[in-house]
């Protein structure tokens, strides 16, 4: 019977030093940044002011409406066709993004299903947002990393900071330090954490009442395990191996416990009032792109109303 290393095809060498492993990520970031420019042509658009309100810049003219005061006729455009147009100006009551993005050992899984490790795939929705939410008007920052970045170099600016951080590498949840009441998170992560600790990140970052946003990234491997025979588990962040002995029987068991697991976090999104994202990497990631880009517009709408 042959023996199979479930995970075999991870990217990452297990027991690498923190070093060695933020120098494999800087090779591969100028990869990642233009992937997620190319994602983030999809996505701009979706997010953005679009709507009339207290700012600077001209939006569009409209009709005055009956009982409107007329010192807000636009006379100059009003005699081109001799009727009476309002100029509107573009809301831009701006706000703050949060976005994490776990690049701990284990999200450095990508079996052959894959179109990419989860690290990486995380590291292009990171920054594809970023770029897709300053090109909306909002600032982007990295959760306990970065202070707020309105720059259209944004792209260019994140990947410096994530270049330069190597504390990163340990950290499978996002920092536990609370958003403003008006602010978003983004958290991507694979999210294989104990539950508890993951309800304690959560609970801290959505305590003054800011809003979050979950994308869960699978590897289409992890979720069906497709195996047969005798199989070693083995846990890229803490080097334990575990025999599992029969791999179809232990299979069962296992994918049950991965639907508990990810209903438990869902359940925990729902109570808070956050969203919760499925993204799996054999998927394009303009997908989950859009989706979360949507989500975020969408909760802007609901608090502007």
């Amino acid at each position: 019977m042959v023996k199979t290393t479930i995970l075999a095809e991870a990217q990452r060498t297990p027991g690498a030093r923190d070093s060695e492993l933020a120098l494999e990520l800087s090779h591969r970031l100028p990869r990642i940044a233009l992937e997620a420019r190319r994602v983030s042509a999809f996505v701009n658009g979706v997010h953005g002011r679009r709507k009339a309100g207290p700012g600077e810049t001209f939006w569009q003219y409209r009709m005055l409406m009956p009982g409107e005061a007329a010192g807000g006729v636009d006379w100059r455009r009003s005699a081109r066709d001799n009727r009476l147009y309002v100029r509107e100006r573009e809301w831009e009551a701006s706000h703050t993004i949060w976005i994490w993005a776990d690049r701990s050992a284990s999200m450095g899984f990508a079996s052959s299903l894959a179109q990419a490790s989860k690290v990486d795939r995380a590291l292009v929705l990171q920054l594809a947002l970023a770029d897709a939410m300053v090109d909306g008007g909002e600032r982007v920052g990295l959760l306990g990393l970065s202070r707020p970045i309105a720059s259209r170099r944004v792209v260019e600016r994140l990947v410096e900071i994530i270049a330069q951080d190597k504390a990163g590498l340990d950290a499978d949840l996002p920092p536990a330090r609370p958003i403003g009441r008006l602010d978003e998170a983004v958290l991507i992560s694979d999210w294989l954490t104990p539950l508890d600790r993951v309800m304690a990140a959560l609970g801290t970052i959505g305590a003054a009442g800011g809003r979050g946003h979950l994308v869960m990234i699978i590897d289409p491997v992890e979720e069906t395990f497709p195996f047969a025979g005798q199989a070693e588990l083995l846990d890229l962040e803490s080097e334990l191996r575990l025999d599992v002995g029969d791999a179809g029987a232990w299979g069962k068991e296992y994918r049950l416990r991965i639907a508990e697991h990810r209903e438990a976090i869902a359940s925990a999104c729902r109570k808070l009032g956050w969203t919760f994202t499925i993204h799996h990497t054999d998927r394009n990631a303009s997908e989950a792109a859009l989706r979360v880009a949507s989500l975020i517009s969408s909760a802007r709408d609901m608090r502007a109303a």
